[in-house]
């Protein structure tokens, strides 16, 4: 994101734009097809019969209808009720209800994670420092996923240069990824949550002498009991997921080798952008994040585990929940309850660094919050076409514009003109999405939680809007396990933009 010439001691960013629709206005490439195809055929058949020519566009203009009114994040009339007829039929399969363990059906016993993670399978590689570092391989899409862990420098008491530069390097950092071979995606998921205080204790209280005075010992226990009331913990990561055409014939041995090479330079350029700490998670810490997110209440005894024993000795195939059941409006899971968000309108104008800086703090009244970033990078030649694309038509809507609607075209004009020269000179391409999820003890505090989140969201400038009746497969995707929606669709991601 570049940063604009005007603001030398406190930079603005923006000049994203959302991917413009080819076709007529609302309806689409599909629509568009379909209205000249029925005006063609309606202009032969009325050389034999004017009535039957109308008989003809009248069923036409219905089925067109719903093409043309859409909600603020671009869906129609057929994709909404697509929605709500699968929600029924897997509630009416019982595909909504998730039971695991030794006496539930499910093969071998165990605790695997449902839904979208039901086929993931765990591997686990060693990069060339000797760190060893866990590998999702999703075999429906041949997808293999590597997560990393970084603990950013955080913004306070930084100068505004520092940030600058850290924003670019972050910038930099997603512009390589279109170049990083066999690339699909990735995802910045940002998760915090209340620390239970349980690495205070085991560092502090050890250290109190037996001998030590009353009063001193009072203040101790009294900070370790406490503090954590008043602090709170948060963990970065980065999940990699890379697609490969001859994956099935190379094995999985082989596809392990190639990331470990990858792995040391994707750490660098994450160091250089800020990301502080950065290092590869193994299998069973992947694990362990993905226990924890299902249920919460066990996370004081992972880091128990881990302060006492060095680890868990968790596997894959008991991360799961024990039982999980989905709603409309949210995903009851073990000990919590989650409800997930979807960008629909990202900040228009320009921001400043701290745009949601509000919004990835801990929010009083939830367990555990994530903010998931979704990057999909564009190859440099896809990168090309489009920006030259969108030049032409903000050329062609400026021109042929009038009044309000010729200044908003101009403004256009102007931010497509800025990406062409930008893309030209180097920078890189993606396309970008926002996901929120919220976990909180019981369904009573999801409205209280529901208001927090939303003020939230007003404060970072962007619209939201609840995953009702997929609240489960949006919680998959803020977790950082590689899961890709545009990957998981019925529907090819080009024929549903052309709808």
């Amino acid at each position: 994101m570049p940063a604009s010439d005007a603001g030398a001691t406190h930079p603005t960013y923006g000049n994203w734009r959302r991917p413009r629709r080819a076709g007529l206005g609302p309806l689409g490439l599909v629509g568009t097809v379909a209205v000249f195809a029925a005006l063609v055929l309606a202009l032969l058949v009325s050389l034999a019969s004017l009535v039957a020519a109308i008989g003809l566009l009248v069923p036409v203009a219905v089925l067109l209808l719903p093409l043309i009114v859409r909600t603020q994040d671009g869906r129609n009339l057929y994709q909404l009720a697509a929605l709500r007829i699968g929600w029924r039929r897997r509630k009416a399969r019982g595909e909504h209800l998730y039971a695991s363990g030794p006496l539930s059906r499910r093969p071998g016993g165990r605790f695997r994670p449902p839904g979208l993670l039901s086929r993931v399978r765990m591997a686990e590689g060693r990069d060339a420092y000797g760190r060893p570092f866990g590998v999702l391989h999703h075999p429906d899409r041949n997808l293999y996923t590597i997560v990393l862990g970084c603990e950013p420098d955080g913004g306070s008491l930084v100068d505004p240069d520092q940030i600058d530069v850290w924003v670019a390097s972050w910038g930099d950092w997603l512009a390589r990824l279109s170049h990083e071979p066999q690339l699909r995606g990735a995802g910045v998921v940002v998760e915090t949550a209340p620390d239970p205080g349980t690495r205070l204790a085991l560092e502090v209280l050890p250290q109190i002498r037996e001998d030590a005075p009353p009063v001193a010992r009072a203040v101790m226990e009294e900070v370790v009991q406490r503090y954590p009331a008043a602090s709170s913990e948060m963990h970065t990561y980065i999940a990699l997921t890379y697609g490969f055409p001859d994956g099935r014939r190379r094995g999985t041995e082989e596809i392990v080798t190639d990331l470990a090479l990858r792995v040391p330079g994707l750490l660098a350029g994450l160091v250089g952008a800020g990301g502080g700490s950065a290092a590869p998670l193994s299998a069973e810490q992947i694990a362990e994040l993905t226990r924890v997110a299902y249920d919460p209440a066990v996370a004081p005894d992972v880091l128990t585990a881990r302060a006492g024993a060095g680890g868990t000795g968790l596997e894959w195939e008991d991360a799961g929940p024990a039982a999980a059941v989905e709603t409309a409006g949210a995903y009851h899971h073990d000990s919590g309850v989650s409800r997930t968000w979807l960008l629909t309108l990202a900040p228009r104008g320009t921001v400043r660094s701290n745009v949601l800086r509000g919004m990835l703090e801990p929010a009083p009244g939830t367990r555990r919050k994530r903010v998931a970033l979704l990057y999909r990078p564009i190859d440099p030649a896809t990168s090309a076409r489009i920006v030259e694309a969108d030049r032409r038509a903000a050329q062609f809507t400026a021109t042929s514009g009038k009044g309000m609607v010729q200044a908003r075209a101009a403004s256009e004009m102007r931010a497509a003109e800025q990406t062409a020269a930008e893309e030209a000179a180097g920078a890189g391409l993606v396309e970008f999405s926002l996901m929120l999820t919220a976990t909180v003890d019981s369904a009573d505090q999801l409205a209280d939680a529901t208001t927090t989140l939303r003020n939230l969201q007003a404060s970072a400038r962007v619209s939201m809007r609840p995953a009702d009746r997929m609240q489960a497969a949006a919680f998959t995707c803020t977790l950082p396990l590689g899961i890709l929606p545009w990957e998981h669709v019925l529907l090819p991601r080009q024929l549903q933009e052309a709808l």
